[in-house]
């Protein structure tokens, strides 16, 4: 059964001890022997296996038995959480010495799937997931919502395959920890934003095979550190911001393969100067004469794009299913030397709003001339009465 152990090393050789003494595959119940008993081995009666069982665990605490003192805040680990017992040098908690004489300090132990040794470290495994040494896998469980009591010291976070709508950020910002997340193959939609703003280490982060529609600044702003990510298959993603990437300066693969984007601004490529891998294809990409700049971008920049030959225009008709070269050569001829009917268009309103304006501004220049005439002639007039009068 999968499970989770946490070891360390025997300060002492294993003792010989009877095989069948070593090994036992099934849950252990409990007896009237003490919290939970191990059957004994042959020849070993169960008091002689149980001594030294009336040990309380502030002596265990302690140090007694000349092992080394446990921290109070650790739990005894009780017979009904193992279902596994094996021989070796590695061995599991102090508290086991009394129950295994086949280590004289500890012996290894493996524990169901959603249950952990509450003993050296104090931690436990979410529900119906599996834990290993810095890792929580929770892969194909039907998981409704993002997993409880996962450990605070978590490095890689496996959700896949699951039905989880909603990454809670303040759960999140416990596991500060965190390098490894993935999440495909779950409902994700689009209120991502701020919700990576406690796992500033992400190295790695899957949201393929999910719901997103849009990815803003917002998004992922806060992943200082990202390296990977993948965000294909998400069939409702139509819009990445310009500036969506702008503090991901590390990122070296990025794949937005297999979505609904059918534009990408050039500059929103050009914030990542470690890229190394972009993805690409199967998009529902419109190249038109502003799509013209990225693909000549493409053309010339020194990104890997993996399956090129399915990076093909959708749109219009006329390019359809045409790769980035041949499309490329042929918006130059149609963008660069040929006007499309609204250009025709801008250009007449435009010639007509010139016209406009400078007719107007020849008639009020005009009617200030003819003003200013008048009121000169008339005062000339003046004049000429004022002196006939004085004479």
């Amino acid at each position: 059964m999968a499970g989770t152990a946490v070891r360390t090393r025997c300060l002492n050789p294993p003792r010989p001890a009877p095989a069948a003494s070593l090994t036992y595959r099934r849950p252990f119940r409990h007896s009237g022997a003490g919290p939970g008993a191990f059957p004994p081995s042959p020849g070993q009666s169960e008091a002689a296996l149980w001594r030294g069982r009336g040990l309380a665990a502030s002596q265990l605490e302690a140090g007694q038995q000349g092992h080394s003192t446990v921290p109070k805040n650790r739990q005894l680990l009780q017979a009904a959480d193992i279902t596994e017992v094996s021989p070796g040098t590695e061995c599991e908690t102090e508290t086991l010495q009394p129950l295994f004489r086949t280590c004289p300090c500890k012996s290894q132990a493996r524990f169901p799937a959603g249950r952990s040794a509450k003993g050296s470290e104090g931690i436990s495994c979410p529900s119906r997931c599996s834990c290993q040494y810095l890792e929580v896998n929770c892969t194909g469980q039907q998981l409704q919502e993002f997993p409880l009591d996962i450990p605070l010291d978590t490095r890689q976070l496996i959700l896949a395959a699951n039905n989880v709508s909603y990454l809670p950020a303040v759960e999140l910002s416990f596991l500060a920890d965190l390098v490894y997340l993935d999440c495909r193959k779950n409902l994700l939609g689009d209120d991502l934003d701020f919700t990576f703003i406690g796992v500033a280490k992400l190295v790695y982060l899957d949201l393929s095979f999910n719901n997103l529609t849009q990815v803003t600044f917002s998004t992922f702003s806060h992943l200082l550190s990202l390296v990977v990510l993948k965000i294909s298959d998400n069939p409702n993603l139509v819009a990445i911001e310009k500036d969506a990437f702008a503090n991901n300066t590390w990122l070296r693969h990025l794949d937005v393969s297999r979505t609904g984007l059918t534009f990408l601004d050039t500059s929103t490529m050009r914030d990542l100067p470690n890229l190394r891998l972009l993805g690409l294809s199967d998009n529902l990409w419109h190249c038109n004469c502003s799509f013209l700049d990225f693909i000549t971008w493409m053309m010339e920049s020194d990104v890997h794009f993996p399956d090129a030959d399915n990076i093909t225009c959708y749109t219009p008709a006329g390019l359809r299913a045409l790769r980035m070269p041949a499309a490329e050569a042929q918006l130059h001829s149609s963008c660069l030397t040929q006007l499309h009917k609204q250009d025709y268009v801008f250009l007449c309103l435009v010639g007509f709003c010139i016209f406009l304006a400078g007719t107007t501004a020849a008639w009020l220049a005009g009617i200030c001339a003819v003003i200013y005439e008048a009121h000169a002639s008339k005062g000339e007039e003046e004049e000429e009465e004022e002196e006939d009068t004085a004479t």
